[in-house]
């Protein structure tokens, strides 16, 4: 499609505003009500609900680049509050439903955000369980009515209002051109929206991103993929809006038009030949179950995804590269790219028309990348953050002298110009024979095995590599099941099996890279809670040595 109308870069409320006049009583998402039944969101009513939120954030008191968060699972509310608070002038901190109380606490206390939308009774409970700590919020907004009077007990009448209570004040105060002048106020250097890393090696770091940083990116991303689009595609929206990887869809859906169907990720591939979906963006979990599914036939991958998917986009982790070729034999490609958060998010992708399954992309058109002399991948562009939020030393660090941001991963360049990861520079192994050895590498072999949920490779300094392995625990009831092994000898064969797929992925690794020994970790799984896990799931080394150290140590006994 041509792509020129939406390139623009602007703030992104901007593109459910401007686009009212030839929209605004189509559809643009659809939710399930109680009846399970799917019923329309128009254009129009996200508009209208959007405006008066951010009137009446407004007439709180919610100054320009002031944070204000978002604690909710996916719902249509969640978005009008962080579209609500961004056309107010603010800045949107979304928080991850899955953070304790405390990684609660730590953010909005960090980021200072003075309002708060909660949903839930379980994530109200977390910040009633912190509330000592958060006097920065003068403002708690909860979705669900139910939880106004937990809410009231615990942080008292005057900082809580209802969502509904809060339209009803924006409506009410709607008056004049107010609402116009403030939007159009925003300048594209003003941060809108703040996100949070996911602290894999210490406390999370509030990465504030401008309207700028994110417009230049969905520029650039709109560029690379638009043979692959239409205006008005439907899309089936599953991703947390949480994460930039779903409020990044739920933004490019709105530039472009689509009509995209709200669903929980647990019903997200049933629903693909229901809906039949142009659009599906996913992590590669979901494509690999996909491919599983479809047991190698191509007709029965397209059965399975609908029949119409014309792009594919995965993102979070590395796809097998065998997947990506299933798909692509059944007419589908699935893009890949690679960024990080401090971009807004990507620095490469692949291309429609020029794309290697062994790779992650060329940069984007306003990217520039560079290689260090250890292999460090460095960018630069207007999608790169200014700096981390009140941390200017961890800003110091994250820049060369000369402005460069320092990714922390490793990487390659093919002879025509495509990026490659090979690891991440601050998760290297040196064994004691001056080996480096990236974990990530060899862990991410193991990735998508029905019968692993995590794998853990142990060694720094030592002669040989080791790993802690954590059972998947459906996956491995059912590999017991279609076995018939007998419960008595449940964890001896799932370590025996676990055991022939290690020596399988040994074979395709140097000699210093094999697994010499393993020990697998029955009962014991790997949490958020615990600290083991960022709360998007990625390994927590610290908290996982901190744990399970002393027991993979003995393996070296």
């Amino acid at each position: 499609m041509d792509v020129t109308p939406f390139l623009e870069p602007l703030p992104a409320p901007r593109a459910i505003f401007d686009s009212l006049a030839r929209r605004g009583d189509q559809p643009r998402f659809f939710v399930r009500d109680a009846a399970g039944e799917w019923q329309p969101v128009t254009w129009g009513e996200l508009a209208r609900d959007v405006r008066r939120a951010a009137v009446a954030l407004a007439a709180d008191g919610l100054a320009r680049e002031a944070r204000a968060a978002v604690f909710a699972p996916n719902r249509i509310a969640w978005l009008v509050a962080a579209y609500g608070i961004q056309s107010a002038g603010g800045a949107m901190v979304p928080i991850y439903p899955a953070s304790t109380a405390d990684q609660a606490a730590y953010v909005i206390t960090h980021a200072g955000a003075e309002v708060v939308f909660v949903d839930t009774a379980a994530l109200l409970g977390r910040l009633v369980a912190v509330r000592e700590r958060l006097d920065v919020v003068r403002r708690l907004v909860v979705f669900d009515p139910a939880l106004e009077a937990d809410a009231v007990a615990a942080f008292g009448r005057e900082r809580v209002w209802t969502y509904d209570a809060l339209l009803v004040r924006g409506d009410a105060g709607d008056t004049g051109d107010a609402f116009e002048a403030r939007l159009d106020s925003i300048g594209m250097h003003d941060v809108g929206l703040m996100l949070y890393t996911s602290g894999t090696s210490g406390p999370p770091k509030g990465v504030p991103l401008s309207h700028e940083n994110v417009a230049s990116n969905g520029r650039d991303w709109l560029l690379n993929n638009a043979p692959l689009l239409e205006e008005g595609d439907v899309d089936l929206l599953w991703l947390p809006f949480s994460h930039i990887f779903g409020l990044g869809e739920a933004g490019l859906g709105n530039t472009l038009g689509f009509t995209s169907y709200l669903c929980e990720p647990q019903e997200v591939l049933g629903l693909l030949p229901v809906i039949r979906p142009h659009i599906f963006m996913s992590v590669p979990a979901y494509w690999e179950k996909l491919a599983g599914m479809a047991g190698g036939d191509p007709e029965r991958l397209r059965e399975v995804t609908g029949g119409r998917l014309r792009f594919c986009l995965s993102g979070g982790a590395g796809l097998k590269r065998e997947v990506k070729e299933q798909f692509y034999a059944a007419g589908m490609l699935i893009i890949e790219g690679y960024g990080l958060t401090e971009a807004s998010p990507t620095l490469t992708m692949n291309r429609p028309d020029h794309f290697r399954f062994d790779s992650v992309g060329p940069p984007f058109p306003s990217v520039e990348l560079r290689l260090a002399v250890d292999g460090e991948i460095q960018a630069r562009g207007p999608n790169v953050f200014r700096g981390y939020h009140n941390d200017p030393e961890a800003t110091r660090a994250a820049f060369t002298e000369d402005g460069w941001l320092k990714t922390g991963d490793l990487g390659r360049f093919t002879e025509d110009g495509f990026l490659q990861i090979i690891g991440r520079k601050k998760e290297i192994l040196v064994t004691a024979g001056g080996k480096n050895v990236p974990p990530a590498n060899i862990e991410g072999r193991f990735q998508g095995d029905p019968l692993i949920a995590h794998v853990v490779v142990y060694g720094d300094g030592k002669k040989y590599l080791v790993a802690g392995i954590w059972p998947e625990p459906h996956g491995a009831r059912a590999w017991l099941a279609a076995n018939g092994v007998a419960p008595e000898r449940a964890e001896a064969a799932l370590t025996e099996e676990i055991g022939r797929r290690v020596a399988a992925v040994n074979q395709d690794l140097a000699r210093y890279e094999t697994l010499k020994k393993f020990r697998v970790f029955f009962d014991e799984p790997l949490s958020v809670e615990a600290g083991h896990l960022t709360t998007t799931l990625k390994l927590r080394r610290l908290g996982i040595d901190k744990d399970f150290g002393a027991r993979l140590e003995a393996l070296y006994e």
